[in-house]
């Protein structure tokens, strides 16, 4: 890499962080303030009711979840939403031109996705770790460090793929209505697999957010439902292949040209 590129590289990154800091009450705040009232409601009110899950709380269960759902929307949302941004103001012509190769491009978004996500999972678990009555447990931090990582880059990824094919603003809108938060909401945040009868186990298990979600929770409790190497290898060959196609897309131009 080359001076230049790196400069390149570290100005669509500043333009991306300083996006996400300026407008904080909208890129911060919303997911630090859901999580708060999950918390209050299900960890709290309905959690005393729910009573124990085996050896943990009902408000330490749903903990994990809570805090993959906001990086997963969180990094999502912020490529999906920056990079067509980008296309709609006639901005990303002026990168496209630039020397700096696409590849820097690709990465320069995605890392935009992944510092979003990363600040949310950070004031997420501040409000985890000041929130009353949860008896927080992080068994592997490293583990937990990673997987989240991975995620945020992953789902970066999918949002500018997203972004890139997006016409309109609605579009933008439609896969995390429609996909996302289905998967996420059934993606065993606030239930165990177990509790599901065996024929809605194996339709649950396709979900790969359910395996992400059941990754973490090993990492914070030491124990899950599903086995954590499944979503290792589904965020890191998703990732590589996320990233090739993005890769790709940009440099035919789809989606940008016409």
């Amino acid at each position: 890499m080359s001076k230049s590129d790196l400069i390149g590289f570290l100005t669509i990154l500043r333009k991306e962080y300083i996006r996400i800091v300026r407008i904080w009450s909208q890129t911060l705040l919303p997911p630090v303030m859901n999580v708060a009232l999950y918390l209050l409601i299900f960890g709290s009110f309905i959690g005393k009711r729910i009573g124990m899950m085996g050896n943990d709380s009902y408000a330490s269960f749903i903990v994990p979840g809570l805090l993959m759902m906001a990086v997963i929307t969180n990094s999502y949302g912020n490529v999906s939403t920056s990079f067509f941004s980008a296309k709609f103001q006639k901005n990303i012509e002026e990168i496209l031109v630039s020397p700096i190769p696409e590849w820097l491009i690709v990465l320069g978004f995605a890392f935009g996705g992944i510092i979003r996500g990363t600040l949310v999972a950070l004031c997420v678990f501040l409000v985890i770790l000041i929130a009353p009555g949860i008896e927080l447990k992080l068994v592997n931090p490293v583990f937990a460090s990673v997987l989240l990582l991975l995620t945020a880059s992953f789902f970066s990824f999918a949002g500018l793929m997203n972004a890139m094919f997006a016409k309109k603003f609605d579009d933008i809108s439609f896969i995390p209505t429609f996909v996302l938060t289905p998967l996420t909401y059934l993606g065993g945040i606030f239930y165990p697999l177990s509790s599901l009868p065996e024929f809605w186990q194996k339709v649950s298990a396709v979900n790969p957010v359910l395996h992400i979600v059941n990754a973490l929770r090993y990492a914070f409790l030491g124990h899950s439902d599903l086995s954590w190497w499944p979503a290792v290898v589904f965020l890191i060959v998703g990732n590589a292949v996320l990233y090739v196609s993005c890769l790709q897309y940009l440099k035919k131009g789809m989606g940008i040209r016409n």
